[in-house]
């Protein structure tokens, strides 16, 4: 789709069940609960992809992530969003994300039910340009060190504590 504002996505209430579509511009502006999906990849030395988003994006324009994702489209089940953002982004194909929870963000005006995945990929990737404007395959202890100084989006960051929390308990 050329204008991203445009997409249609499922508005749904606080228990993630759908109750109408509207455009992704409609969904941001009147603060409108949708879905979005985090895939978490590493490599098999354990480092974590983590890209800075191009100034062009919606939502956090210039922020980085540690997860590759975004919104589900109406009708799109959220495993095959997570495979299809993760490839995208990536610029790679055959990735498997393996679902590990889901919880309701809200920040800023803003909530959506985030479907987080983890995945390993062992090879080169492309990431999209108009999506990813640095990227770099960091270890939890840069990665933390990221977390420290530099812009992160909330939703990614929220998501991360999330998944440390799961992997330590």
């Amino acid at each position: 789709m050329s204008n991203p504002a445009e997409e249609l996505l499922d508005v749904v209430d606080e228990h993630d069940r759908v109750i109408r579509t509207a455009t992704r511009g409609e969904v941001y502006r009147e603060g409108l609960i949708h879905r979005c999906v985090f895939v978490l990849v590493r490599d098999p030395a354990g480092r974590i992809f983590v890209h800075r988003r191009t100034e062009t994006k919606l939502f956090a324009p210039g922020a980085h992530d540690m997860f590759v994702g975004g919104v589900v489209g109406s009708g799109e089940a959220y495993g095959d969003a997570a495979v299809r953002e993760a490839e995208e982004e990536l610029g790679v194909e055959g990735i498997v994300p393996r679902p590990l929870f889901r919880f309701l963000f809200r920040g800023d005006g803003l909530s959506w039910w985030s479907d987080v995945y983890e995945a390993e990929w062992d090879g080169p990737v492309s990431p999209q340009e108009s999506e990813v404007g640095w990227h770099a395959w960091l270890t939890p202890e840069e990665l933390a060190d990221r977390l420290a100084r530099d812009e992160f989006v909330p939703d990614g960051r929220e998501a991360y504590r999330r998944y440390l929390e799961h992997y330590a308990g």
